[in-house]
C-alpha cells in the first residue's frame, strides 16, 4: 500500500491542493452570501451587478433590455422588448465556475506571480464570457423559447465549462512550474 502512496505521491498532493483551495474558497463564497442576506434585499450585489452588465450589453446591442428586482426575490427579472423573458439568480453569476477555475490553477503548481496573473486574467475572461453568455442565452429565449433547455442546460454550460478547461490546459502547458 505504501508503493501506492509514493507513486501517486504527486497526484495526492494536487488533489488535496485543490480540494483544501476549493473548499476555503467556498466557504468564504457562502460567508459572502450570508453577509450580502438581509431584509431589505435577498440578492447578492454580485448578481446584481452581472445582471446589470447583461443589460447593459443588450442595451448595447440595440434590444430594449430592462431589470425589475423586488427586494423580496432572490433574482433579477430580466424584461427583453417588454417581454419578461428570464430570471438572473445567483447561480448565473460564474462565482462558483471562477472558484473552480482557481481552485485548479492554485493547486497545479506554478510561480505566485505567474499563478496570480493567471487567476486574475482567467476570472476576468469567466466574468466577460459569462456576460455575453447570459446575453445570448436571454436573445434565445426571448426568440427560440422552444429550445430553453437545449440552450440552458446544455449549450451555454458547455461553452463555460468549456472555456475553463482550455485555459486549464493552456495553463499545465504553457505557465506551470510543470510546463516543458
Amino acid at each position: 500500500m505504501k508503493q501506492y502512496f509514493i507513486q501517486y505521491r504527486p497526484f495526492l498532493i494536487f488533489l488535496l491542493k485543490f480540494l483544501l483551495v476549493y473548499a476555503g474558497l467556498s466557504l468564504v463564497y457562502q460567508f459572502y452570501l450570508g453577509s450580502n442576506s438581509s431584509d431589505l434585499k435577498a440578492i447578492d450585489d454580485f448578481t446584481v451587478l452581472v445582471s446589470n452588465q447583461s443589460a447593459q450589453l443588450l442595451n448595447g446591442m440595440n434590444f430594449n433590455a430592462v431589470l425589475s428586482f423586488e427586494f423580496d426575490e432572490p433574482f433579477a427579472r430580466l424584461i427583453l422588448d417588454n417581454q419578461y423573458v428570464a430570471r438572473v439568480v445567483e447561480g448565473c453569476n460564474a462565482l462558483s465556475v471562477m472558484i473552480l477555475f482557481v481552485s485548479f490553477v492554485i493547486a497545479f503548481k506554478g510561480s505566485f506571480i505567474k499563478t496570480l496573473i493567471f487567476s486574475s486574467v482567467g476570472v476576468l475572461l469567466i466574468h466577460i464570457l459569462n456576460i455575453g453568455r447570459i446575453a445570448l442565452l436571454v436573445i434565445g429565449l426571448r426568440y427560440y423559447p422552444e429550445y430553453k433547455d437545449l440552450m440552458h442546460d446544455i449549450i451555454f454550460p458547455l461553452f463555460i465549462y468549456g472555456v475553463v478547461f482550455i485555459l486549464w490546459i493552456i495553463w499545465v502547458n504553457k505557465f506551470s512550474s510543470h510546463a516543458n
